[in-house]
């Protein structure tokens, strides 16, 4: 699934229980804090595989009907990855400051979707020609960093933004940067993902 040796080092394969399992986790996650609001916990006794158990960095988007409704993860591995879902999946819910806490009434029309990241490695380049380049649309995630900032955009993010020019812009404006800043010796990283969704 990853090419070009970038960031592919570490990445495991996930057969269709693990993806079954975590999506489930998400979910159960988020049920579980309506019914008792707290974040829930699980023993590890619990978790179906050890490829569960190794630290990975995830997100978890919420979408409905198409539209974003919640997306929080992380770009380096902290936790155990059940443990990362468990997280994700209720800052996803609830505290996604973009949007207003998940309702409810909203959970069964709510599509969870997981992306396991691997970890992000410097693509080198000489000015933003040769950035353009390299960049593999569609494919790469991106880390931009610049002075403080830094913004991320899963490769998914592709898939609405096509263009390399708007998208590296897009990301300087999440990061709180000019729109051109991407051209300015930005620090860049990028990474491949694991994508499954319900």
């Amino acid at each position: 699934m990853l090419s070009k040796g970038f960031g592919n080092k570490n990445m495991e394969k996930y057969t269709q229980a693990e993806k079954t399992f975590l999506l489930k986790l998400a979910r159960n996650t988020i049920e579980f804090y309506f019914a008792n609001h707290a974040k829930m916990e699980i023993d590890e006794s619990e978790v179906i595989s050890e490829n569960l158990k190794r630290k990975r960095a995830a997100f978890v988007t919420l979408t409905q009907n198409g539209s974003l409704r919640g997306c929080i993860g992380s770009i380096n591995p902290e936790m155990p990855l059940y443990e990362e879902i468990i997280d994700k999946a209720y800052a996803a819910a609830f505290r996604d400051l973009r949007f207003p806490a998940l309702a409810k009434d909203e959970l069964p029309k709510t599509k969870i979707d997981i992306s396991i990241l691997a970890v992000p490695e410097p693509l080198y380049y000489r000015d933003y020609q040769d950035l353009l380049a390299k960049i593999d649309s569609g494919k790469d995630g991106i880390v931009l960093k610049k002075n403080s900032f830094s913004a991320t955009f899963l490769p998914s993010v592709w898939r609405e933004i096509n263009d390399k020019e708007e998208f590296l812009s897009s990301l300087c404006h999440k990061a709180g940067l000019p729109l051109d800043a991407w051209k300015q010796n930005a620090e860049i990283l990028i990474y491949r993902t694991i994508e499954f969704s319900e």
